[in-house]
């Protein structure tokens, strides 16, 4: 949620500052905006609702000129979407702007206390109230930027990530963090002189440099035009910056000859998943190999039980994950949202191993639920996309995804990725424990090294749902069934459709559809099932012999050559035979499609769709 960007530089800042608000349009927003200190030493700030398109229109007379500045595509949280809650803020003295990522808690008293002083405020955002703090402190105590920052920050109940423009100082940029990512980058001009680039995440910088500082909780950044970087914490330590080299290209966030991100993703998720799966698994020595095991198999050997906590997409994944590892490495699994787990008072022992599942590594339910877990002392494990993110430093071991940037909000290969990744778990720890015979093991190495090729397959062989995804145009209403392993791809189905479409729907486990969902049915409801020959084949053809009596329209993920389940069916995808624990990486893609093709004819902007944000790092 919200985007933050930033330069300071040799170069003109405006045209850098609204790519790098392109690079962000992913993760949600409402309105946008830009504040630039020109030569002359004014500090212009230009607003407007909507796209980034509409900021860019509303600056084609503007002075845009300066090689400092900071910029902001904001998700309304206090107050609606309008051009005076949009970022970014001014101080009332016209000295200081802010961008702000975030929510400040206790901004109310801080507002009181300020209006005591004799501040007025013209929004009614946390992020107004803020800016003004910074001001007043610095007014009060005499003191630099920097510092007031700091000292301010020490009042301040709530996570945020700022950048600062001081119209007195325009040779500094100051930023901060805490609980919301902010990445610094650190360039060469074309004169040979230092620049530096400030990013919510790494999109709107990889541009321009791939060496990266991320700002760890608590800290505070000072940039300058010499090209000193200067870090502190809190406690007012120095910190030395660790750069990190950028591993993503350029190319990976261009949609490359797609018309969008998401159906990009979905046809990339073959080669996404061989490159999550390479050094990991190894169909030669019949070995799986994740070093996050390794260096504390102890941990999960003796494991009371594993607890993963996620959200969203990745609590479906998570579902499956509890499916493998608990069939493979006999050990209980429970699977938590992340954002009921963290508000009540659950029962965590010393020997629980929590897994914190999250695309982008920042959801804020999930870092605060392992934070939650790391103080009752269960052990953390992360599993996340983005290297540096909040919960790959939070926990104690973890493994990266590997599956590239995922720009489109609704996720595809992440999920897909996820699911390959606690398949790797639950076999590195079946290993480890020995509670799968050699010949189940190897069999299962090799089943799923061989996925990526059967994506590849379930791809080419499912070209034709374009074709019929417009006759779904009409529907209000879906239902998803599943049973087993493939519940959770009901739910993700019906997720990915309501997401993008804006179509209700909802996945069920196929058994329960007569407790309930049925009455739903009649001519007019679509109902999915994920159908494959494995697992209880049986008695989904009877779930679908009751919905074909009531005259509901079935579509159906079978496996390659079925004909009991295609002849009952009134539209069918197909997807070549697994064993019934890799099904959900198979049978996601097409439902994947569905929804895409639902959504694009129905004209719906299916990488940004309405209220959604890929990074949720707020409640």
């Amino acid at each position: 949620m919200c985007g933050i960007v930033g330069y300071m530089g040799g170069q003109d800042a405006y045209p850098i500052l609204v790519r790098g608000l392109h690079r962000l349009e992913y993760r949600g927003y409402d309105s946008a905006g830009v504040s630039l200190i020109n030569q002359a030493g004014n500090l212009n700030v230009y607003k407007a609702t909507g796209k980034v398109d509409a900021l860019e229109e509303k600056c084609r007379e503007a002075d845009t000129t300066g090689t400092i500045g900071i910029a902001h595509t904001r998700w309304a949280t206090h107050g609606e979407p309008n051009t005076v809650n949009a970022h970014p803020h001014l101080s009332q003295s016209g000295n200081l702007s802010l961008v702000h990522n975030g929510i400040i808690e206790n901004y109310k008293t801080l507002r009181a206390m300020l209006e005591g002083k004799g501040y007025s405020f013209c929004s009614d955002t946390d992020t107004e109230v803020l800016v003004q703090l910074i001001d007043y402190t610095q007014a009060t105590s005499r003191c630099d930027l920097f510092t007031a920052v700091q000292r301010a920050l020490k009042s301040v109940v709530g996570a945020y990530a700022i950048a600062l423009l001081e119209r007195s100082h325009p040779d500094r940029l100051v930023c901060a963090r805490k609980g919301s990512p902010l990445v610094i980058g650190v360039g060469t001009d074309a004169r040979g002189n230092k620049e530096f680039f400030l990013g919510s995440d790494a999109t709107p910088i990889v541009e321009y440099t791939n060496q990266v500082v991320y700002l760890k909780d608590e800290e505070i950044a000072c940039m300058d035009r010499s090209g000193q970087l200067d870090i502190v914490n809190m406690d007012d330590v120095h910190q030395t910056p660790e750069m990190i080299t950028l591993q993503m290209s350029l190319d990976e966030l261009e949609k490359g000859g797609y018309p969008h991100f998401m159906l990009k993703e979905i046809w990339e998720q073959p080669a996404a998943l061989r490159t999550c799966i390479k050094g990991r698994l190894h169909p030669a020595s019949k070995d799986v190999v994740l070093s996050g095991i390794i260096d504390h198999k102890d941990k999960f050997v003796k494991a009371r039980r594993i607890i993963i906590c996620a959200c969203g997409t990745s609590w479906h994944s998570a579902l499956i994950g509890k499916y493998f590892i608990e069939e493979a490495a006999q050990v209980p699994v429970e699977v938590e949202y992340a954002s009921e787990f963290r508000y009540r008072n659950p029962v965590i022992y010393p020997d629980d191993v929590v897994v914190a599942v999250s695309q982008s590594g920042e959801t804020a339910d999930t870092l605060a639920a392992i934070q939650l877990a790391e103080r009752k002392g269960a052990f953390l494990y992360g599993i996340c996309n983005v290297i540096g993110s909040s919960i790959a430093r939070a926990t104690h071991s973890g493994t990266y995804l590997h599956v590239g940037p995922e720009i489109g909000v609704a996720s595809t290969k992440a999920f897909t990725g996820q699911v390959i990744t606690l398949c790797l778990l639950g076999l590195a720890i079946a290993k480890e424990k020995h509670t799968l015979s050699d010949e189940m093991f190897h069999m299962l190495v090799d089943e799923l090294y061989q996925i990526p090729d059967k994506m590849q397959w379930t791809l080419e062989n499912n070209k034709d749902i374009d074709k019929f995804a417009q006759m779904f145009t009409y529907c209000r209403n879906f239902i998803f069934l599943g049973r087993g392993y493939n519940y959770p791809v009901a739910l993700e189905g019906a997720l990915k459709l309501k997401e993008i479409s804006y179509i209700h729907a909802e996945g069920y486990p196929a058994a329960e559809m007569k407790h309930g969902p049925i009455a739903l049915v009649d001519e007019e409801m679509p109902v999915v099932f994920i159908a494959p020959r494995r697992g209880m084949y049986d008695k989904v053809v009877s779930n679908i012999q009751e919905i074909k009596s009531r005259k509901g329209k079935i579509i159906s993920v079978v496996t390659e050559g079925d004909t009991t389940v295609a002849g009952m069916s009134d539209h069918t995808f197909v997807i070549p035979d697994t064993r019934d624990c890799f099904v959900p990486l198979l049978a996601a893609i097409p439902l994947q499609l569905l929804a895409y093709y639902v959504a694009t004819a129905k004209g719906r902007n299916v990488d940004q769709p309405r209220n959604l944000a890929k990074s949720v790092t707020v409640e």
